[in-house]
């Protein structure tokens, strides 16, 4: 077992998902600036670093993502990526630098990130990163995504890979078909299982090791535009046979991303998709506002009330730990 496999299977042991906590300032910004708290270096921090020191890290998170921002911060006298490791969770980082408009398309999208990227990757492993986290994103409508679109961000994601693993981490990949529009959930099946298929085919072509690779994928859903209301079974069945088909065996974890679904609904749909899992791969989450979003809003009334976040936070965790094994009950997760 190579030292990137070991790593990849920590991130995602059993029960275990990524706690995605790297957000843009401008983003974060405006999650705070949405419940009434302003956007300070210091808030940030401070309520990153609740939700980092809560009892939850230690069971139900494998791996934190971070941005540039707080990988380089301290907490009570601690790096940020020590005081994840001491939980026994993996600190990892964010490297691409977004998605700029796409040359020769109007509307799509290519993530930029590569220029400077190996000696970046130096530094962040330095400060204690052993994995790291590239997000493309790809529309979908009757023309869209594009080959172009497909082809361009498959490479790109490929030789971010690349480099990731020759600076010894594990690189996240994730290829992001939207929510946004009024496909049908058989679109979005389509679409998302060539966009997954031709990264696989861009990250085998440049050697990359799939068993030191993990995927972050959306699951299959209707649009949020469209009319169609589909069952949590069929969700699972579409994504589980997206993936199957789309995804080498070697590939020890997949992570879903949760793509505007709501807490309940991203718990629901991953605790479905785990019942049904007969494959190998082990299927878990990586969510960012699914495990954040009631934190941030209880913060929001009480700001010195850190223990009452952490709480809601570890609720929050546990539930998607049992959702990642299939043992979650929606009676027992008020929220």
């Amino acid at each position: 077992m190579s030292e990137l496999n070991k790593i990849a299977l920590k991130i995602v042991s059993s029960g275990k998902g990524i706690l995605a906590a790297d957000e843009s300032t401008g983003t974060m910004t405006k999650r705070l600036e949405s419940v009434n708290i302003k956007s300070s270096e210091e808030n940030r921090l401070k309520f990153r670093s609740t939700l980092l020191s809560s009892k939850s890290m230690n069971n139900c998170i494998g791996g934190v993502i971070l941005y540039d921002e707080t990988i380089k911060q301290n907490y009570n006298g601690k790096s940020i990526p020590e005081l994840i490791s001491e939980t026994g969770a993996v600190p990892g980082i964010k490297v691409d630098t977004g998605a700029k408009k796409l040359a020769k398309s109007i509307d799509e999208k290519i993530t930029e990130g590569l220029d400077g990227l190996r000696e970046r990757l130096k530094n962040y492993y330095n400060l204690g990163a052993r994995f790291t986290k590239w997000r493309a994103v790809y529309l979908i409508s009757e023309k869209y995504p594009s080959k172009l679109a497909i082809n361009v961000n498959a490479h790109a994601l490929a030789r971010y890979a690349s480099l990731v693993q020759e600076a010894g981490m594990v690189p996240i990949v994730e290829p992001e078909v939207l929510m946004e529009g009024n496909h049908s959930a058989q679109d979005c099946f389509n679409k998302t299982s060539e966009v997954i298929k031709k990264c696989f085919d861009e990250l085998i072509f440049q050697k990359v090791d799939l068993k030191g690779v993990l995927l972050k994928p959306n699951m299959i859903l209707p649009g949020s535009k469209s009319n169609q209301k589909i069952t949590s079974d069929e969700i699972a069945e579409l994504t589980i046979k997206c993936l199957i088909n789309s995804v080498p065996s070697e590939v020890p974890g997949i992570a879903f991303l949760s793509g505007g679904q709501s807490e309940l609904e991203a718990t629901k749909n991953l605790n479905t998709i785990n019942k049904h899992n007969k494959s190998k791969f082990v299927m878990t989450y990586s969510y960012g506002r699914a495990l954040q979003q009631s934190a941030l809003k209880h913060r929001s009334k009480d700001i010195k009330d850190i223990g009452g976040a952490q709480k809601i936070f570890d609720h929050r965790a546990n539930m998607c730990s049992l959702a990642s094994m299939g043992k979650w009950v929606e009676e027992v997760d008020k929220d």
